[in-house]
């Protein structure tokens, strides 16, 4: 609803004296409409998936009002080629055809659409953005490691536990995984500023499992797995190590991994974002669902509705990943994020237009 707005007349003159017959009065209130609540985007096209996220500001958030995933798979082969596929690139396409669509009708106002680790390490990927330019009509950004590992922090940090001092976060993504060291919110309001090490690692649930494979996994080359991210993960592991003593430490994750992993825990016959955002875990959790997973064949992942048949071969070199990070980083617990990049770009979009300010 909007507001009536009351407006004085700015004359000197008029202050004290009476309406004539027939005409307004300066001082009784008029109502003047608010100009139009803005309307953003944010849309993240990573090496699997193509997200996008529509919303408008909220008291001292937003609300969602739109929202739209497909898996494209746009790091298929890459790692073998070092180049964007054609039919992979195709897939790609037809879904930001989707994504301009919806911003279209759904009014949006200001819009940043990133991309991430494909395009970062294709040959081809300024050539993709081109050709998303000409036949999308959309401008794909595609931004760096530290500015992707920044976003995800501030999507997600009002999770963290307001009493740790310090908490690890991490993004497993497609093509590769953001961990963050962040510190306690005494140090900082804003969540990028808290950032004390950052690393992003080149492995992804893409990566991992083009691999290694993701159709059969037995418990030895799941261990082999968690045992090659590990290394990947060490260097930043060693410049950590100082989280691990701080006090209510925990992990934070975010990314489709850690939300299939509490999915699976809650025992959901449909995955739900209302219960998983902001779930607690406990380690001992954690662990009985991985070994269930390492347990299935790859027909019962693919019929889990919290994994589906495009997901049933990457995640549990998501999982990989995973362990890789708690065994790096014990911690009794792991706060569960549905939230991450998109909200990120929302949030400092937001901010930087002090949407919030002009609702008041």
């Amino acid at each position: 609803m909007v507001a009536p707005a009351h407006v004085h007349s700015a004359d000197p003159d008029a202050v004290g004296t009476k309406p004539v017959a027939g005409t307004a009065s300066p001082f009784l209130p008029t109502y003047a409409p608010r100009p139009p609540v803005a309307t953003y985007a944010a849309l993240d096209l990573g090496t699997n998936n193509c997200r996008l996220l529509i919303a408008r500001p909220a008291q001292h958030g937003f609300r969602v009002v739109d929202a739209f995933s497909r898996i494209v798979r746009l790091g298929e082969g890459l790692a073998a080629s070092s180049r964007l596929g054609d039919a992979a690139m195709d897939r790609a396409v037809e879904a930001l055809k989707i994504c301009r669509a919806k911003m279209a009708s759904r009014g949006v106002t200001r819009a940043r659409l990133v991309t991430t680790e494909a395009c970062r390490a294709a040959t081809n990927g300024l050539e993709f953005v081109r050709r998303v330019a000409a036949e999308a009509e959309l401008d794909l950004e595609i931004i760096d490691q530290r500015t992707e590992a920044s976003l995800a922090v501030s999507g997600c940090a009002a999770l963290a536990d307001p009493a740790a001092e310090g908490v690890i976060v991490f993004d497993i993504g497609g093509g590769s995984t953001e961990i963050i060291w962040m510190g306690g919110r005494a140090e900082a309001r804003d969540p990028a500023a808290r950032i004390r090490e950052w690393a992003s690692l080149p492995i992804g649930v893409v990566t991992v499992a083009e691999r290694y494979g993701g159709i059969d996994v037995s418990r030895e080359l799941f261990e082999r797995m968690v045992e090659d991210c590990a290394q990947a993960l060490a260097p930043f592991a060693l410049k950590a190590a100082g989280a691990r003593g701080a006090r209510s430490f925990h992990l934070l994750g975010t990314s489709g991994t850690v939300t299939t992993v509490a999915g699976i825990h809650l025992g959901l016959a449909r995955y739900d974002r209302r219960e998983v955002d902001g779930l607690w875990m406990r380690q001992e959790d954690i662990l009985a669902v991985i070994d269930q997973l390492v347990e299935m064949d790859y027909a019962a992942r693919a019929a889990n509705a919290c994994i589906g048949r495009e997901r049933a071969d990457l995640v549990l070199a998501g999982c990989a990943i995973f362990e890789a990070i708690r065994r790096a980083f014990p911690s009794e617990r792991v706060r569960i994020a549905d939230r991450g990049l998109r909200e990120g770009i929302l949030l400092r979009m937001m901010h930087e237009d002090r949407a919030w300010w002009r609702r008041r």
